[in-house]
């Protein structure tokens, strides 16, 4: 009996995507070529995984429209992880095992794609996020990850893009208020007081964690120091209740943070008017090809693009012109060819994969005004690092 229930279970495994030892990602020159995708599409973070998502499925579309990739239909095989990491890891695993996706496209949340892209290394699958920004995704210990890859710029030069602009800003007194849980933003964190050192004083530094949903002892500690600004390096999640109890204490000063904050949730609260946050693109950008997209997107979902969304297509784009460069759907073709992109003209700005398997690129800084998010800033990263 026991080794019927071990066999048994060996099989559940294997369908699940666990503990297979099969030839993943195989390549192949007939059918479907298989992307797979894991995102937040429902739980705390589903606004980044259904915007991304979308951005995603457009571009996709798109190449499909115009005869596919290499002759062929490309096939997007999407997985919602919950806003859970133990649930991206099941995703990523059974997108690979099960449905024999060739590369992998995902995710948003920094701690999600280092969860994921471990699963990715492991069977020598690429990776390519979106807008997953802490440093370590990529490089950990010093060393590049073969297989991981982003579109985006990274925390150390955000952050010290936000330092610089409460700098710019006049700010000489900012209180920090960190999610502990969250690496992406003790990593914001911790790039922003580095940056901002030469500019002023931190005269407060408070925490949370991101199940909290009271931070008005917090709040109080801080307006008892009497801040110009309060650094909120957070998720939108948490950030729209800051905000409100802020105001419910008489605390107005302007709230600023990182693009974690991106999201029409953010914008549609009368709590953040008048407050800041670093971007990956601007609406306002008057681009011919920033403007086309906006406009396709809308058209096709009925609603205007946020950054997730942009990045989201972009990543499915430099993917698809990966796939074509690569001229098989090959998994070591595809990271070869991933690592060599240069100047891809993405609506988020010029994308080329450095050393590092990073994308070098600007930062817009966005100033929430009458429930929409408009241009206030440009940082480049010759500006930010001089």
């Amino acid at each position: 009996m026991r080794l019927i229930h071990a066999a048994a279970l060996a099989l559940t495994l294997c369908a699940a995507g666990i503990g297979c030892k099969k030839d993943v990602g195989a390549s192949s020159s007939t059918g479907d070529i298989v992307i797979g995708e894991f995102a937040s599409m429902t739980g705390g973070t589903a606004s980044f995984g259904t915007s991304s998502h979308n951005g995603l499925l457009l571009a996709i579309d798109q190449a499909n429209n115009a005869g596919g990739v290499l002759g062929r239909k490309i096939k997007l095989v999407t997985a919602d992880d919950r806003s859970d990491v133990n649930e991206a890891v099941t995703a990523v695993q059974k997108l690979i095992n099960s449905d024999g996706a060739v590369a992998i496209i995902g995710e948003v949340a920094s701690k999600r794609s280092l969860a994921g892209g471990a699963i990715c290394q492991r069977y020598k699958i690429p990776m390519l996020s979106p807008a997953s920004t802490n440093p370590a995704v990529t490089v950990e210990d010093g060393k590049v990850k073969p297989w991981v890859f982003r579109i985006c710029f990274t925390d150390d030069f955000q952050g010290s893009a936000d330092g610089k602009f409460a700098g710019d800003k006049g700010w000489k007194r900012v209180a920090v208020l960190t999610d502990v849980d969250e690496d992406y933003s003790k990593g914001l964190s911790k790039f922003f007081k580095l940056a901002f050192a030469p500019h002023g004083e931190i005269i407060a530094d408070e925490s949370y964690r991101n199940s909290d949903r009271d931070f008005q002892s917090q709040l109080t500690r801080i307006a008892e120091k009497h801040p110009d600004a309060i650094y909120i390096p957070g998720y939108y999640t948490e950030l729209k209740l800051i905000a409100t109890q802020a105001a419910s204490i008489g605390l107005k000063v302007p709230l600023f943070g990182g693009d974690g904050w991106d999201s029409p949730e953010t914008v549609a609260s009368d709590a953040t008017q008048g407050d800041f946050y670093s971007d990956h693109y601007s609406g306002d950008d008057p681009a011919p090809r920033v403007q086309e997209f906006i406009k396709t997107f809308q058209a096709r979902f009925g609603e205007k693009p946020g950054a997730m969304a942009v990045l989201g297509y972009d990543a499915g784009e430099v993917l698809i012109d990966a796939i074509k460069r690569a001229g098989k759907a090959d998994p070591a073709a595809i990271r070869d060819a991933l690592a060599a992109t240069k100047d891809y003209p993405g609506v988020s700005g010029s994308i080329t994969i450095d050393a590092n398997h990073n994308a070098r690129k600007s930062l817009v800084m966005l100033e929430i005004k009458d429930h929409a998010a408009r241009l206030v800033k440009t940082y480049t990263p010759d500006e930010v690092e001089k």
